[in-house]
C-alpha cells in the first residue's frame, strides 16, 4: 500500500467512528493477513494462481463447481507436478444444491495384485516399503475420480475443461516462487538415485535441474496425453491406450503395476461423516483417510473453554496438542481400508467416546504417552470452487510425497503416486500390507453445515498436520472469532511424534515435540516448556496449505481465503 492509500485508509476509518491505536493494524489481526475476497456468482481458491484464473474461467463459461474443480486440479498437475498429478489419488466432498445433500468420493487406488509378501521378500524387502522407486505404486485413482465427479456433476465437456491446461502443457507457463523451489530440491534429492525412478530427469528437469522461478515450463507429453482424456474418456487410462502403456513400461523395469490392475480400479461414492463443533458441523471423509482425526480432536476440545483462554496462551496450545495425542493413537492403531479390516467409525466420532478420552488429559501438565481407546473388549493440492447454483466442492489431491515414487514414463509425462509406501509389515495392524488393498491415506477435504445449509469448504495440505489444521481452523474461527483468511493465517501449531514413519503405524513414547510458527509469545513457550512439552521451531514447510470458500448463510455471498505459506490465490466474480 502506497502512502496516500494508506492516509485513506486511515481516514476512512477515523471518520467512520473507528479510533486507532499507534500499534493498530488496519485490516486483521497482530499476526501478517489480509481482508478475504469476495464475490456474488462464483469463487475459485487454490495455491497456484493461473490453476485458480482456469477455474475461475470454467465458472464464466457455465461450468459447474465440479467442472472448475476438475479444470483446477488438471492445471495442477501440470503446474505444481511435485505435489499432485494424474498419477495420484483424489478425495472430494460436494455440496449439491439441488438435492440439499453432501455426496463424497473416494477415489484412492489399490496395491498391485501380484505385489505379495513373497513377492516383497524375493527382493529383498521385509522391513518396510521404499518410498522411491517401483514397490510403493498403487493404483493412481485421479482420473476415475475426475470422470465420476463429472458424470454426476459436470455441465461443460472434459474437452472444454482440460483445454487451458493442454494449451499451457504445450505453449508453458512461468513456475511461481515456492513451487519452483520445491520443485528444485526434488530434483537434487532424486537426482542422486536415478536407478530407482526412471524416466524422472527426462519428465521434471531441464538440464538435470529443477525451473527457477520465473522460467518457462512445458511438458508436451502431459498435454498429450490429457488430450486423450479430453477425446477418449477415463477408459483411456483404464482400459486403453494409456493402461497399456502402463502395463508395457512397468514390465520394462519390474514393476509390479499390471494392466489387470488398471482395468478393476473403481472409485467409490461414500456418505461423509461428521460432529457437531460449537453448532456448526464438520464433515469430513470416513477411512481410509485420516479425516475424522480432526472430528475426534474437535470432539475432544468441545469441553474446553478455549475461548477465555484466548487464542496463542498456554492452555490454548496444550488443550489442542493433548486433544491431537489422543486422537492420533488412535489414528495409528485404526484406521485403514474398511474393506479389509472394520473401522469403528461411529465409535471414535461420538461425544460420549470423547468425554472419556477428555479425561485422560492434565491440565497442567504434557503426556509422554496415551494407550489408543479401548472400543472392544476382548506433499499434495487441496482446492475448492463454488458457482453460482450453489454447488460448493472441496477437494484434495496429491503424489503423497514430492513426485511420489519418482517412475515416470516419459511419452506420459506424469509421475506415479508412492502411496503404498503407507502400509506396514506389522503382523495384525489394520493397515498391514496386503495385494488389492488401499493404503491408510493422509489426503482429507472438509466441509462445513450449520442448520443442514451449507456454510464452507476447506483444506489444509501436509501429511499429518492435515486433521491439525482442519481443527485448527474451526477453533479459530468458532472460539477466537477470526474470519475465514484471517483463521488460515494465523500462526499454527503442529505436534509429531519423535519418531515419524510414512504411513500411521508410530507410537508415541516420548510425548514428541510442539512445533510453533512464529507468532506466539516466548512467554507462551516458557510455560509450555515448564508443563512439560517440548518445544521447537521450523520452517512454514511443516504448518501445511489452506484454501477456503464460506458462503453467507442469508445473502448467498461468497467469501474466499488462500494463505500466504503458498504460492496461492482466491478469486471470484
Amino acid at each position: 500500500m502506497n502512502r496516500k492509500l494508506f492516509i485513506f485508509a486511515i481516514s476512512c476509518i477515523l471518520l467512520s467512528g473507528t479510533h486507532l491505536k499507534a500499534a493498530d493494524r488496519v485490516i486483521g489481526k497482530m499476526f501478517a493477513t489480509r481482508s478475504e475476497v469476495v464475490a456474488q456468482h462464483g469463487m475459485v481458491a487454490t495455491s497456484q494462481p493461473l490453476a485458480t484464473q482456469i477455474g475461475l474461467d470454467i465458472l464464466k463459461q457455465g461450468g459447474s463447481a465440479v467442472d472448475a474443480a476438475i479444470a483446477a486440479n488438471a492445471a495442477l498437475g501440470l503446474m505444481r507436478p511435485a505435489s499432485n498429478g494424474i498419477g495420484g489419488d483424489l478425495f472430494a466432498i460436494v455440496w449439491d444444491p439441488k438435492t440439499n445433500k453432501l455426496h463424497g468420493i473416494n477415489a484412492s487406488g489399490r496395491s498391485p495384485k501380484s505385489l505379495t509378501r513373497e513377492a516383497f521378500a524375493k527382493e529383498g524387502i521385509t522391513e518396510s516399503i521404499p518410498r522411491m522407486g517401483k514397490f510403493s505404486i498403487s493404483v493412481p485413482g485421479c482420473v476415475d475420480g475426475w470422470f465420476k465427479l463429472h458424470g454426476k456433476f459436470g455441465k461443460l465437456s472434459m474437452k472444454d475443461i482440460l483445454r487451458a491446461t493442454i494449451d499451457y502443457a504445450n505453449d508453458g507457463h512461468p513456475v511461481p516462487e515456492l513451487i519452483a523451489a520445491g520443485w528444485q530440491g526434488s530434483v537434487n534429492n532424486r537426482s542422486k538415485q536415478p536407478e530407482l525412478m526412471p524416466g524422472f530427469m527426462n519428465t521434471f528437469s531441464h538440464n538435470g535441474k529443477g525451473p527457477a522461478k520465473g522460467e518457462i515450463w512445458k511438458n508436451s507429453a502431459l498435454g498429450n496425453t490429457l488430450s486423450i482424456l479430453a477425446n477418449k474418456g477415463r477408459d483411456a487410462y483404464y482400459r486403453g491406450e494409456i493402461a497399456r502403456t502402463i502395463d508395457a513400461y512397468m514390465k520394462t523395469i519390474g514393476g509390479y503395476l499390471s494392466y489387470d490392475d488398471l482395468v478393476t480400479h473403481k472409485s467409490e461414492w461414500v456418505d461423509p461423516v461428521s460432529t457437531n463443533y460449537r453448532g456448526w458441523d464438520v464433515w469430513e471423509l470416513p477411512p481410509n483417510g485420516q479425516g475424522i482425526a480432526a472430528l475426534q480432536i474437535l470432539n475432544i476440545l468441545e469441553g474446553i473453554d478455549l475461548k477465555s483462554a484466548g487464542f496463542g496462551s498456554a492452555r490454548h496450545i496444550h488443550s489442542f496438542v493433548e486433544a491431537k495425542k489422543l486422537a492420533y493413537e488412535d489414528r495409528a492403531k485404526y484406521y485403514a481400508d474398511p474393506q479389509f479390516s472394520k473401522v469403528p467409525v461411529e465409535k471414535l466420532i461420538s461425544t460420549a467416546y470423547a468425554d472419556n478420552r477428555r479425561r485422560l488429559i492434565d491440565q497442567n501438565r504434557a503426556s509422554k504417552k496415551y494407550a489408543p481407546g479401548i472400543l472392544e473388549r476382548g506433499d499434495t493440492i487441496y482446492l475448492c470452487t463454488a458457482d453460482s447454483g450453489g454447488m460448493m466442492v472441496s477437494l484434495i489431491q496429491s503424489n503423497f510425497s514430492g513426485f511420489g515414487s519418482g517412475v515416470c514414463i516419459p511419452e506420459l509425462g506424469f509421475a506415479f503416486q508412492n502411496r503404498g509406501a503407507s502400509f506396514t509389515f506389522e503382523k495384525g495392524h489394520a493397515n498391514e500390507y496386503q495385494p488389492g488393498k488401499r493404503p491408510f491415506h493422509t489426503i482429507i477435504p472438509a466441509f462445513v453445515t450449520e442448520n443442514g445449509k451449507p456454510l464452507m469448504s476447506f483444506g489444509v495440505m501436509g501429511g499429518s498436520m492435515q486433521p491439525q489444521g482442519h481443527a485448527q481452523i474451526i477453533m479459530n474461527m468458532k472460539d477466537f472469532g477470526m474470519n475465514l483468511q484471517e483463521a488460515g493465517d494465523a500462526p499454527r501449531i503442529n505436534h509429531s511424534r519423535s519418531t515419524q514413519p510414512f504411513g500411521n503405524t508410530s507410537k508415541m513414547t516420548d510425548g514428541g515435540s510442539v512445533y510453533l510458527e512464529d507468532g506466539f509469545t516466548p512467554e507462551t513457550r516458557r510455560t509450555l516448556t515448564n508443563m512439560g512439552h517440548r518445544i521447537e521451531l521450523t520452517a512454514s514447510s511443516m504448518y501445511g496449505g489452506y484454501q477456503a470458500i464460506y458462503r453467507d448463510p442469508k445473502s448467498g455471498i461468497y467469501f474466499g481465503a488462500s494463505e500466504s505459506r503458498k504460492d496461492g490465490h482466491a478469486a471470484g466474480y
